[in-house]
């Protein structure tokens, strides 16, 4: 599958492109030659004035015209939970667009209940997070104990926590927008088959936000090779980036198969 086509990075519910933190630079190094872009869904990021979609292929419209305006018509796809869902309806709907895609720590329906996509007993910290007078650093700190199970130093943990606050003062995302694409992705239901592109699921098995048996169950239905780290949260990608790369690294046929890791 090694070849020159761009990766793209998609991130999820009310994140952006900076908060994939190191990762982008890690996959500049384990894939020789190949572009990475990241970018940003409809209401987030420095598309964050935006009014987000209230629907998955809405939103995979718009970042397909953001990604056409770079030049680009074809790539593979690296996303994160609601950008996973918009990489699995790209893949659907224009498959000669889509080499391959990395779907991590999704929940699609119809292959996992609505009590798994989202645990319900996280909804009032969730709610929390999107009351717009509530302090930035607070909110902040929740999505953390929320998404990672990475055991941070005191120091380590402040540094992710006012990072995550300088982006969201540099793009703040508006508690219509969050509550907007919380609908598009509840109300999203996936294709009963597979797209027919290659596709490989990464589930972090700490994550205590979605049920990890969303992204195990997506693959035994749709017949996906799966990756499953034994303690990442929801933010894999923060939790544990050099693993993710290094998947990504062999999914992409730039390192030999068969080197360890924690895959089922």
């Amino acid at each position: 599958m090694a070849d020159d086509l761009p990766w793209v990075l998609l991130r999820g519910l009310t994140r952006e492109a900076g908060h994939w933190g190191p990762l982008p630079s890690l996959l500049a190094e384990r894939l020789p030659g190949a572009r990475i872009l990241t970018l940003d869904l409809p209401g987030a990021g420095e598309r964050h004035a935006v009014r987000s979609p209230t629907s998955i292929r809405a939103t995979m419209d718009d970042c397909r015209t953001q990604l056409h305006a770079l030049g680009v018509t074809r790539c593979h796809l690296l996303a994160m939970s609601l950008g996973a869902m918009v990489a699995v309806e790209w893949a659907h709907r224009h498959p000669q667009e889509v080499a391959s895609a990395v779907l991590v720590n999704t929940s699609l329906r119809p292959f996992s209940a609505w009590h798994q996509r989202l645990r319900p007993r996280h909804y009032p910290a969730l709610l929390g997070v999107l009351w717009p007078w509530r302090d930035a650093q607070a909110r902040e700190a929740v999505v953390l104990q929320l998404t990672s199970r990475r055991r941070f130093t005191a120091a380590q943990k402040m540094a992710v926590i006012d990072a995550w606050v300088a982006l969201r003062e540099r793009h703040p995302v508006s508690t219509t927008n969050a509550l907007r694409q919380l609908l598009a992705a509840a109300r999203y239901r996936a294709p009963v088959q597979a797209p027919g592109v290659p596709l490989l699921v990464l589930v972090g098995g700490g994550d205590v936000l979605v049920d990890p048996g969303c992204s195990r169950r997506l693959a035994q239905a749709w017949r996906l090779p799966i990756a499953e780290h034994p303690t990442a949260g929801h933010d894999l990608a923060l939790d544990d980036p050099d693993w993710v790369a290094t998947q990504v690294e062999t999914w992409a046929g730039f390192k030999p198969a068969g080197t360890p890791s924690a895959s089922r």
